[in-house]
């Protein structure tokens, strides 16, 4: 699978459409046969707003409660940023799912941010997943301060900027193009 990889960073201003991106693009490559690994970290709503973070094996489809906001309900045991507390045993399972996704034919990973970049925590898995170049294709969800980091690491990587959340059905059926 090496030779003939792509490898896509996605990145954007919070709620921009990344992570509706991937979802977009695992479901219609499953659609045509290929093998769909990885996480996805839906946000979770309600009638306030985002409240919660799930972890998403793409593999399996078991969800895990990744995060919650800090000032909202029980703190979860697990590393901390300014808005989010992590459960350690859901960041362990995704990483888990990360550790056994590949080989496949598309690996997504949402996301690579702080915890990871900067603290040396979170999905680590991530990065070794990513390097393994054990795929087709890779989406990488990547915070836009930390674009430059992840361009470093993998200096072939396509970079996709998303803006527009109603641009995602467009840019998708761009992406799929390739294949």
């Amino acid at each position: 699978m090496k030779d003939r990889v792509k490898l896509t960073l996605i990145s954007g201003e919070s709620e921009s459409g990344k992570t509706s991106f991937c979802c977009q693009a695992a479901g219609a490559l499953k659609e045509l046969g290929w093998d769909v690994a990885g996480i996805i970290s839906p946000a979770v709503f309600n009638e306030g707003g985002k409240f919660a973070i799930d972890g998403l094996d793409l593999r399996s489809g078991e969800h895990r409660r990744l995060a919650n906001l800090i000032a909202d309900g029980d703190p979860l045991q697990g590393p901390k940023t300014k808005r989010w507390q992590f459960s350690m045993q859901a960041l362990q399972w995704c990483n888990k799912a990360l550790q056994n996704a590949t080989p496949c034919d598309l690996l997504i990973i949402d996301e690579l941010g702080p915890l990871e970049f900067d603290r040396g925590e979170g999905l680590l898995a991530g990065f070794e997943a990513n390097d393994s170049r054990q795929f087709k294709a890779s989406l990488t969800v990547v915070r836009t301060s930390l674009l430059e980091r992840a361009c470093d690491r993998w200096p072939d990587a396509e970079v996709l900027i998303i803006n527009d959340i109603h641009s995602i059905l467009t840019l998708v059926k761009e992406w799929l193009r390739q294949f």
